[in-house]
């Protein structure tokens, strides 16, 4: 019988890589990273990667694939995803697909017909002379996903490079189990505070000014922390305002995470727990055979779709 593949989502700093990790020591798992932030190399405090001591004994995938200046999307993240997953399967691993990118996630488990990336200079070059109400015509003409702004010039350019997404998108296979971390919203909110002081701690200025000068202001560190410290380090803030600011960014991004999985299309397919009832199964675990924990895992998530 194939090994069942175990999504584990839920919004930043809910722990659900803490989680993840400890659950594949467990089983004899390797973790795929879904996280539009993590592919980039060197950008590790900001993005919240995990360290090489946090992943020591789990192999990690998804991390470190490209520099910051280079364009990664939906379509090669579901194609490196996806072979990711039968390799691990050939190895009789248990594949886990971890993080807080619901769109790569849903790309991977529902098997989206992607049309690939058509990223071209020239084009670009064309595109970005057309009027948002022009770009918004190409777009649905082409059946490219219309952004959450239909008047943002740059995400409209984005969608048509990225083509479009077909309506043949698949089912939950029966062998997969999303599970998702739910958290009290002021404990959540104390989460994400304390961790971007533990940011700051660690060095998330220096790292930020290192990648800006080699980089430039990229797209990547336009974003959440790294577009914080960036108007920093130009003299618009403060540095007393640095944690609130990158806590509101990621409060900003829950928002929208949870926004996502709350969509009717997907949300009856979504297990949620809290991180206590996760961990708290984990416990004096040690030594009971992997089969049979995934097997209760797996147990648990029918007898939830069945309700």
């Amino acid at each position: 019988m194939e090994l069942p593949l175990i999504v584990i989502l839920g919004p930043t700093a809910s722990g659900k890589t803490a989680y993840a990790i400890r659950l594949a020591r467990l089983i004899g798992g390797e973790v795929i990273c879904a996280d539009s932030r993590t592919v980039y190399r060197g950008m590790d405090i900001g993005t919240a990667k995990p360290t090489e001591p946090e992943r020591a004994g789990v192999p990690h995938w998804g991390l470190d694939l490209i520099e910051p200046d280079q364009r990664y999307s939906l379509y090669d993240f579901q194609r490196y995803a996806t072979a990711k997953i039968a390799e691990i399967r050939q190895r009789q691993h248990v594949p886990l697909l971890v993080g807080g990118s619901g769109l790569y996630i849903n790309s991977v488990i529902y098997d989206y017909q992607l049309v690939g990336d058509n990223h071209d200079p020239a084009t670009r070059v064309k595109l970005e002379k057309l009027p948002p109400d022009e770009l918004r015509r190409l777009a649905i003409k082409q059946g490219a996903k219309l952004p959450r702004d239909p008047d943002n010039k740059r995400r409209l350019i984005r969608s048509l490079e990225r083509g479009g997404v077909s309506n043949n998108c698949g089912h939950l296979s029966s062998r997969t189990i999303v599970i998702g971390i739910t958290m009290d919203k002021e404990k959540l909110s104390q989460r994400i505070s304390e961790r971007a002081e533990q940011m700051l701690e660690r060095g998330l200025v220096d790292e930020a000014e290192r990648l800006i000068a080699h980089y430039g202001m990229v797209e990547p560190l336009r974003r959440n922390a790294y577009g914080v410290v960036a108007k920093y380090l130009a003299g618009q803030i403060y540095e007393a305002e640095l944690i609130e600011q990158i806590s509101t960014k990621d409060r900003q991004l829950v928002k929208k995470q949870l926004t996502w999985w709350r969509n009717p299309r997907w949300a009856s397919d979504i297990m949620w727990r809290t991180l206590p009832e996760l961990t708290d199964r984990l416990n004096n675990r040690s030594g009971v055979p992997a089969g049979q924990i995934a097997g209760e895992l797996m147990a648990e998530y029918k007898s939830f779709c069945l309700n």
